[in-house]
Parts: structure tokens; sequence; C-alpha cells
């Protein structure tokens, strides 16, 4: 069986590559480059599992070790996996919050371009008041 130690610099390369993908992602986001963007997620989901399969191992090894006491190099690796996770965290966040800016710049073009086209619509009434809609009468049955 795989030392505890082994295992959890396994996970720590796991996680830098997590937060690799995260910058990436953030820079995608930006650009608005979709496609790049949706390969990365398949790979960032990819990601995520093997790093959820890893807990998994480290949890059991870490279980059975616990009997035979535990090494401090082991200690100081659970230290940097935490700070790293704790990163991804906050990168997540950050990519969460600019997909959100982006979600309000797209509804408010949204609603310039709907405005726009209300105002090249407007007609007016016989008494001079502006109204909307179209210029055409529409067919009567």
């Amino acid at each position: 069986m795989p030392k505890i130690v082994d295992l959890i610099k396994q996970q720590l390369e796991l996680l830098e590559t997590l937060q690799t993908q995260l910058e990436t992602e953030l820079h995608l986001i930006s650009s608005r480059d979709a496609d790049a963007l949706t390969t990365l997620l398949a790979d960032k989901s990819s990601t995520l599992d093997k790093l959820a399969a890893q807990d998994q191992l480290i949890e059991k090894t870490y279980s059975d070790d616990q009997a035979d006491g535990q090494s401090v190099e082991a200690d100081e690796l659970f230290e940097k996996a935490r700070k790293l996770v704790e990163q991804c965290k906050y990168r997540t966040e950050i990519n969460a919050k600019a997909v959100e800016q982006g979600q309000l710049r797209l509804e408010h073009l949204r609603n310039l371009l709907l405005e726009a086209r209300a105002r090249e619509s407007m007609t007016y009434d016989k008494s001079g008041k502006p109204k909307g809609g179209s210029s055409s009468k529409g067919v009567s049955a």
C-alpha cells in the first residue's frame, strides 16, 4: 500500500493542476472564448474527479496509518494541501464573479438593443403623442 506522504504529494500535484486550470478559466471567461472554455471545463471536471478519488484513498490510508502514528512530513504536506485548497476556492469565487459580471453586461446590452428597437418602431397617435408599436395596421378578418 502506498505511503500517506506519497499520496499527499500526488494530491498536491492535482491541486496545482486545478489551480492552473482556474487561472486559465478566468482568462477564457474574460476573453469570451466559449469553445476553449468548454474544453477546459471538461478537463477541470476530470481533475476534480481525480481529486475526489485521491481524497478517498488518502482518507483510507490515513485512518490505517493513524494507529502507527503520523510523520511530521505528512503534517506539513497536509497543511500545504489545505492552503492550495483555499487558494482554489478563492479563484473559483473570482471566476464566479467574472461570469456574473459578464452576464450582467450581456443583460445590459440586451436591454439597450431592445430599447433601440422600441424607439425605431415608435409612431405617433392623432394628438402627436409617441406611441410604441409598428406603423402597419395589420390584417383584420
